[in-house]
């Protein structure tokens, strides 16, 4: 299964995202996928197009503008620090590359994912009050001051290994808190000796990082079955 590039309009931008849908046209829901801090790498299309391989549509969302990819780690910081500085205009492009989704997929049935500070974006969508049924977060960061409002009515998984140096217990201690004071549904799934960067067998070598093969398997199994219950299952009366 092999996606194609899609470009859309994004506030200040012209967007070039990476999109994926199941062959057959039978659409189970549409899944945003934000990455991570580079860009749209091959990480990311390969998470695509395993989604479509498994019914779903998902988008890739570009956040810089023509597909850019960062050259290195500095190049990345820069531009994630350049967009956390106009959350207005960030959160304009999620959004942006949400609606992409929809009209392209054609479902109204909607989740949003992301890794590293592609998580972070995607709960910052999902905060906002984007129309959503879950989303889900793999070794990003949780801390926002958006609150829980938006959150309403959807799912929350986060998925984070007790060994990332960018996610500190006290960061996923003080996001419980926060999400059972809201009386959000939430899942955090904690992976023990595990770094940042755990889903991404080419996760780059810097202090900090490593990729983990039970972590990814564990956390892509967590957030399937947060599609199928959020999609297709009853609720348990």
């Amino acid at each position: 299964m092999m996606g194609v590039n899609l470009d859309y309009d994004a506030p200040g931008i012209v967007s070039r995202g990476y999109y994926a849908a199941p062959a057959d046209g039978a659409i189970r829901a549409a899944i945003l996928i934000a990455p991570e801090a580079p860009g749209i790498g091959a990480h990311v299309r390969r998470r695509v197009d395993a989604l479509a391989g498994l019914g779903y549509a998902a988008l890739a969302v570009d956040l810089y503008g023509k597909g850019r990819l960062a050259a290195g780690p500095d190049e990345a910081r820069s531009w994630v620090g350049a967009l956390k500085a106009e959350p207005a205009l960030l959160l304009g492009r999620m959004k942006s590359g949400l609606e992409a989704l929809k009209a392209t997929s054609g479902s109204d049935i909607l989740f949003a994912a992301g890794y590293c500070f592609g998580g972070w974006c995607a709960l910052e969508l999902a905060r906002y009050g984007a129309s959503l049924r879950g989303v889900a977060v793999f070794h990003g960061s949780v801390a926002s001051e958006r609150g829980t409002a938006g959150l309403g009515g959807q799912s929350v998984l986060v998925c984070s290994g007790d060994a990332d140096p960018f996610v500190p217990a006290s960061q996923l201690t003080a996001f419980g808190e926060e999400m059972r004071a809201g009386g959000i549904d939430y899942q955090l799934c904690l992976y023990g000796g595990v770094g940042h960067g755990f889903t991404d067998y080419e996760t780059p070598a810097m202090p900090g990082f490593a990729y983990s093969a039970s972590a990814d398997r564990r956390s892509w199994q967590s957030f399937l079955n947060l599609l199928e219950e959020q999609n297709t299952l009853p609720r348990i009366p």
